[in-house]
């Protein structure tokens, strides 16, 4: 039960990581102010402040986010927005000559700020305040930065100057938040942003899965474990134990390639030739076996016809690694096809041809599932890891208000109408979403349980 419990906090907590560091990056790459990077909801169990963010761990797992400067409607910013922005202003200034030792570690810029604004606040005009600013931070000052200092030495209290400031709404104050601000950045950079979570999600499989073939992945040999009965192979008379050499003169290495050409022929007889133990003593054998057509259970609860003979693995595995060009061609192209089947698997339960209850797993079956996979190794646990990755990154492109597939549809709408959606619209789409979120994590926890206590 541990094993299960830290192995899918462990899993789940990289693939948060890796999908919200994607927004940050882009957010930071565009120039806008990223005020916190959360891994877990409210309320806060750990955090602190690098630079102009602060770096939080929740104590509600089940996701994360990244909160940008500017609310949702992308115009002048309230009194209060512009409030928390000084604010913001004001722990940097602070944070920066912290680092730089020219404040105590724990100072309040409500202490800190009144003592060094009336040697810094005339930085960008006079030469003497621009090489103090430098020697206090770091860094030669903002304009909004020096606007705040000039207003904390005027008024000799940072409360009062961000009072007066984010009342009066000077015009370079408002420019300054605009420039950063998430909402007020053009239609494509807000895009590129949103869609940076999923495309880490997506890119980050490939990049495992390579890093999987050169420490090397387990792969099942073409040894027979189980023969049924009535099926082609036991008329032929394949036995438990038997070792598949060949298929139609075609060497053979693992079960997945055996498996492979079983299923995609034509029905036509297939000549093995399968090495037999007895006593100690191989011997090798020529069989012909004509495959039959059954229905095949598939990942997604749906049948499918296909051909077999009606054998099973052992289980025997060898470790095969791959060089790096050679990882780099597998772990592309095994990306590209699970990702296909998961698109065809999601496709088939909007159809309603998969049931929905046998298709979808909530966080405790995640959790049993990461748990038996730690026990079985890396290899394991990074296929696992590499499936959950392209699940989050594939849903989250989904068009659902509150996911980033919704906000990319809001922003297809402005881009046809030249405007955003309005507000109430937002919000009711927002409101709707969020009750589709919940309905399907209630859904999933219980169908968790209602698995656990069917057995």
């Amino acid at each position: 039960m541990l094993t299960s419990i830290v192995a899918a906090i462990v899993i789940l907590g990289l693939l948060i990581v890796v999908h919200e560091l994607g927004h940050f990056v882009m957010a930071k790459q565009l120039g806008v102010r990223v005020l916190r990077f959360s891994i877990g909801y409210p309320p806060r169990v750990w955090g602190i402040r690098r630079g102009e963010t602060e770096y939080v761990i929740g104590a509600t797992p089940f996701g994360g986010y990244v909160r940008m400067l500017g609310d949702e409607i992308g115009g002048d910013p309230k009194p209060e927005e512009l409030a928390n922005y000084l604010n913001e202003i004001g722990l940097d200034l602070v944070a920066a000559a912290v680092k730089r030792g020219h404040i105590d570690k724990g100072a309040k810029p409500a202490e800190a700020l009144p003592i060094i604004a009336p040697r810094l606040a005339n930085a960008e005009t006079e030469p003497a305040a621009a090489a103090a600013a430098t020697r206090e931070f770091g860094r030669a000052l903002r304009p909004d930065e020096s606007l705040l200092l000039a207003e904390i030495r005027d008024r000799d209290s940072v409360e009062a100057a961000v009072k007066s400031l984010s009342e009066r709404g000077p015009r370079l104050l408002i420019d300054s938040f605009r420039k950063r601000s998430f909402p007020a950045q053009p239609l494509m950079r807000r895009v590129l942003i949103v869609l940076a979570g999923p495309l880490a999600n997506l890119l980050f499989a490939p990049v495992l899965l390579i890093c999987l073939f050169l420490y090397g992945v387990p792969q099942l040999l073409p040894v027979v474990g189980e023969v049924k009965d009535g099926m082609p192979a036991q008329q032929a008379g394949i036995q438990p134990g038997d070792r598949i050499v060949t298929i139609n003169g075609k060497p053979l290495v693992t079960w997945a390639e055996f498996s492979d050409q079983v299923k995609s022929g034509d029905g036509s007889p297939l000549t093995l030739e399968i090495e037999r133990k007895v006593d100690n003593q191989s011997s090798v054998k020529s069989l012909v076996i004509k495959p039959a057509r059954d229905a095949q259970d598939t990942v997604y609860g749906t049948k499918i016809d296909t051909w077999i003979i009606g054998v099973t693995p052992r289980g025997d595995e060898i470790i095969r690694r791959a060089g790096p060009i050679d990882a780099v061609y597998f772990g592309t192209m095994m990306t590209i096809t699970m990702t296909a089947q998961l698109g065809v698997g999601i496709y088939h339960i909007i159809a309603g041809d998969t049931p929905v209850r046998g298709a979808l797993g909530g966080p405790i079956l995640i959790a049993q599932m990461a748990g038996r996979q730690a026990k079985e190794g890396f290899a394991n646990v990074a296929l696992f890891t590499v499936m959950l990755s392209l699940q989050l990154g594939i849903v989250n492109l989904l068009p659902v208000p509150l996911l980033d597939g919704g906000h990319l549809l809001f922003f297809a709408f402005e881009s046809v109408r030249g405007k955003p959606l309005a507000l109430r619209h937002r919000e009711v789409a927002l409101q709707v979403g969020l009750f589709l979120l919940v309905a399907l994590m209630a859904f999933v926890i219980f169908n968790d349980i209602t698995r656990i206590v069917q057995g």
